[in-house]
């Protein structure tokens, strides 16, 4: 009867878990799965980071005439590129972890979640 009752309180959690400890298929796909979203997560960002500094020389060698512009007795390319990059690169590396906690979250949540 007492085994009886500690099977059925198997819950759907403690099997999930179970197979990410024992690294089976369905743990491997799990962990995977959270690999794969990180993963294009810091390649989506980087390529925020590469269009939004990487596209700044090419914007000054297609329109010289933006490159002459003096912002504050500073011509703007060194503005762009020496003051204005750092709060960008903090904000996406900002974002970065915000949305790589979520992932994170969304996949305890998944692990978490009682099976139907």
């Amino acid at each position: 009867m007492v085994l009886a009752e500690v099977s059925r309180r198997d819950t759907g959690v403690d099997r999930t878990r179970a197979e990410l400890a024992q690294q089976t298929q369905v743990g491997e796909a799990l962990v995977r799965g959270l690999v794969r979203a990180q993963l294009a997560l810091a390649l989506r960002l980087s390529l925020v980071v590469a269009i939004g500094l990487g596209g700044l020389p090419w914007l000054f060698a297609i329109a010289p005439s933006v490159g002459r512009v003096t912002v504050f007795g500073v011509n703007l390319p060194w503005l762009l590129l020496g003051v204005v990059a750092f709060p960008f690169l903090i904000a996406v590396g900002w974002a970065y972890v915000r949305l790589a906690e979520r992932n994170e979250q969304d996949f305890t949540d998944l692990v978490q979640r009682p099976e139907r």
